[in-house]
């Protein structure tokens, strides 16, 4: 008995296939899921703090853009932490966070000559 050389590689393709099927339903969204609830926690963390850096980024340029001529810009934590929950959908942003996360961006952006802030009271 012959084997047809296309009739093995057809056997071949659909056994493979059957085979990815399989592994894909075995370790189904395992590459999603994190192995280690500490390495989750560490990146939820770090988003955290990374978005309430750019939320207070966002205020300290829309205050800056909204304050005329010859006048501080005015920055406050609460606007950092509104910011926070409405762009970046946390439920519950506590206002230490804000005001360090603020108190960060206003020291780097060299905010001091500017802007008047409520994150060192």
């Amino acid at each position: 008995m012959r084997w047809d050389p296309d009739a093995v590689v057809g056997v071949l393709v659909v056994l493979l296939g059957a085979g990815l099927i399989t592994a894909g339903m075995v370790w189904k969204g395992r590459s999603v899921r994190p192995f280690a609830a500490s390495r989750a926690r560490s990146v939820a963390q770090r988003a955290y703090a990374r978005d309430l850096q750019r939320a207070a980024d966002h205020v300290i340029a829309a205050a800056r853009r909204s304050a005329g001529e010859g006048e501080p810009a005015i920055v406050t934590v609460e606007a950092v932490m509104r910011m926070t929950e409405d762009r970046y959908g946390y439920a519950g942003v506590e206002r230490r966070h804000a005001a360090a996360a603020l108190r960060r961006r206003f020291e780097h952006g060299r905010c001091a000559a500017d802007c008047v802030t409520d994150a060192y009271g």
